[in-house]
This record gives C-alpha cells, sequence and structure tokens, in this order.
C-alpha cells in the first residue's frame, strides 16, 4: 500500500526531526467492552485507487497476526553485501516487527492492547500504532516439545556457510533443550531421508551424530523433505506436547511437486491436527515467497539467519522461548470513528487481510503467537478538521492454543490522546515509523516524503536514545541503501 508522499511526509519530517529530545514511553487508556455488532456489519469495501480507505464506507479493519521477521532478515544481509533486495520481498509489518517494543505485558495467557499515536504538524494528519502483547514464560514453565527438523541439503546448500550455519545451530539447540524433549531430523535433496527417528534428549550422541551425517547432494525436493518430515511430527505426536515441524532451507524447490499449492496444502492439513511449522531461511539466494507462505499455512512463524551469531539466537533464545504457542487464529480488528477519522492506511499486512465478518468467524484462520511475542500495526489517519472524540477501538480475537475457546482483550483511543508532537510521544514508536519509512522507501520509491538521508539522520539520532544495537545497526543499513545496486 503507498501512502501520500507529500501531506503525511511533510508532517513527518518536522515530527521526527526531534528524535534527539524524546522522552519516555506512554500510556494509553485501556478497555475490554467487544465490538458492537452494529459495527461489524459495516464490512470494509475495495481500497480506493492509491490504497487508501475512507471511513464513510469502510470503517473496519481487520487482519490475522503476523509475527514473521524473515523479510527484515533476508533484507539485512543483502544490503550488508551491497546489494538492494528486491520489493517483492519486502514486508513491512516485519520489520517492524523484527524490533523490541516496550509493551506491557498481560498477567495471563492472552494479549495486552496497547494503543498510542501522534499528530503531525499539520494537524489534521496522525499516525497510529496498535501493539499487541503477550507473556513471556521460562523454559522451565513450558511443556515438552516434539520437534521434527527437517533439512535442506541439496547442492544449493553447499554454498559457504549455509549447511555449516545449521549445523551449528543444530547442535547448539540440542544442548538448549530438556530431558522431556524429542528430536527428530529428516534431510532431503533429491529424496527425503530420515537421519534420526523421534528421539529423547537424554539420547544428545545419536542425535548429535544424526547431526555430523548432513551432507550436501542432489537437487531440491522439498516437497518430499515436507512429506517425510510430517510422517516422523505425526508418529511421534504426543498430546501433551508441542508439536513442530522446522524446516531449515534456502526455499528454492526444483525437485518433486513444485506447484506452490500442493505443498501448501499438504502443509495447512498437518496445522489442522495441532503440528505447527516453523520456517528458517539461510542462503544468499532465497526462496522468500515460498518459505514466508509455508509458515502462514502451518500455522507458524518465518525467519532468515545469516550469519551464526543470527543463528544462535534463534535457536538459543527464541526457539527454546516459544515453542509453546500462547493463542491460535488471533486476529486484529481497528473500528475507526468516522466523525473523527476521514480515512485510514494499513503499513502492510496485505496478505494478512480479512473481511470485517471474519473476525469472529473462529473457522477462518488467523496467526499463531507464541509467548512474550509482540505484534506491531501502524496506521496513517487523516482526521477530520476541528473533530475530537474517540479516535479507535482496537481488538485482538485469539483461540486458546489447547480448549480452542475464544477470547477478547481491547483498547481504545480518543484524539486527545494523540501526542501533541514527538517530544511527548513514545520513544519506540518514532522507531517504529522510521522503520516501516525505510521499509517502504526500498518497496515503492517513496515513505512518507522521506529521502534515505532524512532516514539516516533520525536513526542516528534515535541510536543513543533508545541505546539498541539494531537502532544503531538500523543507521547502516539506510546508508549501504544509498549505493546499494
Amino acid at each position: 500500500m503507498k501512502f501520500r508522499p507529500l501531506a503525511v511526509g511533510i508532517g513527518l519530517v518536522s515530527l521526527l526531526g526531534l528524535a534527539a529530545c524524546a522522552g519516555g514511553e506512554g500510556t494509553t487508556s485501556s478497555a475490554r467492552a467487544p465490538i458492537s455488532q452494529d459495527a461489524q456489519r459495516n464490512s470494509p469495501v475495495p481500497e480506493r485507487a492509491d490504497g487508501e480507505q475512507d471511513t464513510t464506507t469502510a470503517q473496519i479493519s481487520t487482519f490475522a497476526l503476523d509475527v514473521d521477521t524473515a523479510s527484515y532478515g533476508y533484507a539485512r544481509r543483502a544490503l550488508q553485501e551491497g546489494r538492494r533486495p528486491a520489493p517483492a520481498e519486502i514486508r513491512p509489518e516485519e520489520w517492524v516487527n523484527a524490533f523490541r517494543q516496550d509493551y506491557a505485558q498481560p498477567p495471563d495467557d492472552g494479549f495486552t492492547v496497547h494503543v498510542d499515536g501522534a499528530r503531525l504538524p499539520s494537524g489534521d494528519e496522525a499516525v497510529l500504532r496498535v501493539g499487541l502483547q503477550t507473556r513471556s514464560s521460562a523454559a522451565a514453565e513450558r511443556r515438552p516439545a516434539n520437534l521434527t527438523f527437517v533439512i535442506d541439503v541439496s547442492g544449493s546448500m553447499a554454498e559457504a556457510g549455509r549447511l555449516d550455519l545449521v549445523r551449528s545451530a543444530l547442535r547448539t539447540l540440542l544442548d538448549e533443550l530438556g530431558p522431556g524433549d524429542q528430536v527428530s531430523i529428516v534431510s532431503f535433496s533429491d529424496e527425503a531421508e530420515v537421519l534420526a527417528s523421534m528421539t529423547p534428549l537424554t539420547a544428545r550422541d545419536e542425535l548429535s551424530a544424526a547431526v555430523d551425517r548432513l551432507v550436501t547432494q542432489g537437487g531440491t525436493n522439498l516437497e518430499a523433505g515436507l512429506v517425510a518430515g510430517y510422517e516422523e511430527a505425526s508418529k511421534g505426536f504426543r498430546t501433551a506436547a508441542t508439536n513442530r515441524v522446522i524446516v531449515l532451507s534456502d526455499g528454492l524447490a526444483n525437485q518433486g511437486s513444485t506447484e506452490w499449492q500442493a505443498i501448501l496444502d499438504r502443509v495447512e492439513e498437518h496445522a489442522a491436527r495441532r503440528v505447527t511449522l516453523l520456517t528458517v531461511g539461510v542462503g544468499r539466494e532465497y526462496g522468500d515467497e515460498l518459505m514466508e507462505q509455508l509458515a502462514d499455512n502451518g500455522d507458524g512463524l518465518a525467519v532468515y539467519v545469516g550469519t551464526e551469531e543470527e543463528a544462535a539466537e534463534v535457536f538459543t533464545t527464541k526457539l527454546p522461548a516459544t515453542i509453546e504457542l500462547r493463542a491460535r487464529d488471533a486476529k486484529a480488528q481497528v473500528v475507526f470513528n468516522p466523525s473523527v477519522v476521514e480515512s485510514y492506511r494499513l503499513v502492510g499486512y496485505e496478505n494478512r487481510a480479512l473481511e470485517a465478518e471474519e473476525f469472529r468467524d473462529d473457522s477462518r484462520d488467523g496467526g499463531e503467537i507464541g509467548p512474550g511475542h509482540s505484534v506491531t500495526a501502524l496506521y496513517a489517519l487523516t482526521l477530520k478538521p476541528g473533530a475530537d472524540g474517540q479516535l479507535a477501538q482496537a481488538t485482538v480475537r485469539w483461540q486458546d492454543p489447547d480448549t480452542r475457546a475464544a477470547s477478547e482483550a481491547g483498547a481504545t483511543l480518543r484524539s486527545g490522546e494523540l501526542a501533541a508532537s514527538l517530544t511527548d510521544a513514545p520513544l519506540r514508536l518514532q522507531v517504529d515509523m522510521v522503520v516501516a519509512a525505510f521499509a517502504e522507501h526500498l518497496r515503492e520509491g517513496e515513505a512518507f516524503g522521506l529521502d534515505l538521508a532524512a532516514l539516516g539522520e533520525h536513526a542516528e539520532r534515535l541510536a543513543p536514545a533508545t541505546e539498541d544495537p539494531m537502532v544503531a545497526e538500523l543507521r547502516t543499513l539506510i546508508d549501504r541503501a544509498k549505493t546499494a545496486g
């Protein structure tokens, strides 16, 4: 979706220019009242040509939650190598969700809903942020896990660093898992081979020996790998455990069924049986779209690792802590008040969009969210001149991973609660806007009217204020984008 470059852009140039003066994080009011059924019947209509939704005909924005970060991880590697990522590989929501947030955690296994925003100097333009957060958990608190690793050992994985990175990550993970966990290992090239059937972690030596047997050869029959992997996961399925298939591949399928829909249908079928999927992308050449769609259809998430440090972070920190699920089929819905908001645009989430009536249709697929995850959505708003009152109501709906019981949580924001300037706005909101603008610049060639030089200045100002190495790195990536081919 494109943003209007002039009106919004001028406001953001002035707004972000004050970054060095930013204060601490702000809070917003919250409520748990459900959206009215009358509002639910106001289903969205197709967007205008420029991607804007007019609230006179479309008051509701609905989308499935998504915690994928692969788009940012792969783009980061490309920029570090002096290459511009392809526009089709850039999903702005994954860029924003790759960055740390400071949302409060809920006391239970649901969500906290955080809504805030800031006015732009034009007065009638604003940015709205919806943040959703689950409670984190220590590895010792989680249930046992059955993990089936499906590992690409095709010839394309012979690229320096690919399979070595996978071996190193697996060995590290085996040291992190507990005695109640079980692991199976499947490799695939022209065909699939089971290197280790479901094996308890008390037999780490056997699993380590299976990892040592990973060698590159042949083509990429991703379908065969997935079929064998899900068969192993089904054989070892434990009702009281978390059952997950983890695919490590460059996603460049060239043998077996390369018709994506056939592969996606198989993944979706197993997801319905409570076997979720994690895709871990590797390699300079990477099938981003297929790996992302596999994760979406497999009720999981997609990440990308380009270095041993990134792999260690995923396998030693993120994976053990997020093996469990907090929520199944999680969806968000934002209802805008047409007497205050003239129009709105959602940044990203194009392939996660839902109709308004699908929000409470629990048969409609949403996103699967683990412990300690945050999800952020940004909206660019045009306000009605002089209007005051409730701006928007955001609600998240999810199902319990075991019982499938549905729950909701929500929060509202009034126009008077918008920060008047950046000095009053949350610091992390500023970071989110710079990240989203950078993604939009690479994807659309425009970003709120900001060029790369301006974005670099904003990142440089925000880095010391946040003390976040990822924000510091962001400045470097923006500089590389200026000369990337």
